[in-house]
């Protein structure tokens, strides 16, 4: 579903009156427009489900990696940097760094799509649970492995801004598939 720009700005202008402010003063004038085409580029990702997410950086390459003394070799990147906007107050959560880690089964992705996948799925109204969860299911349709992890630790500034205000408080979500969610000595190498 593509964005509406033009509800977008009229409801902007709305929340400028509501506010007490005056939208047709200089420094308004042109707010309610400037906020719409950063909607567009900052929820970019709602415009697509996970499949079509998928589908659009299913990049791979056959590859058959040899076993080590471990178990399956493992692909991991760490420190992704990504935002995104809780659902709940429409606030930032910020400073969020991504680990995805999976289990090669003959096939793997283009690791700058591994970052591209974590930055499109930040881009809607969010949880940070499920940014988590629709990564790790992107990742495992587009390697075709069960076997996936994905770790993101954020900031959320309707903690840290507003109501507890908490500016230290971090949280860390873990997501595990497949082997990832049973073998305790996987779970060490990845950590």
């Amino acid at each position: 579903m593509a964005m509406d720009t033009e509800a977008i700005k009229e409801h902007i202008r709305g929340i400028l009156i509501a506010l007490g402010d005056d939208p047709d003063r200089e420094g308004l004038r042109e707010t309610p427009e400037r906020v719409a085409k950063m909607y567009t580029e900052i929820f970019e990702g709602m415009n697509y489900s996970n499949h079509e997410i998928a589908q659009m950086f299913h990049k791979t390459f056959s590859d058959k990696l040899e076993k080590n003394e471990n178990g399956q070799d493992m692909v991991m990147v760490r420190d992704i940097e990504i935002f995104s906007h809780c659902e709940h107050h429409m606030a930032l959560m910020y400073d969020m760094k991504v680990t995805v880690a999976y289990i090669p089964r003959g096939k793997v992705i283009g690791l700058s799509k591994i970052a591209r996948i974590a930055d499109m799925v930040g881009k809607r109204l969010q949880l940070q649970e499920r940014i988590g969860s629709d990564i790790a299911e992107i990742i495992q349709e587009i390697t075709q492995s069960e076997d996936v992890a994905v770790i993101i630790e954020g900031t959320h500034s309707c903690m840290s801004a507003r109501g507890i205000k908490k500016t230290a408080a971090t949280t860390k979500t873990f997501t595990f598939r497949g082997r990832f969610n049973d073998d305790k000595l996987l779970q060490m190498r990845l950590l």
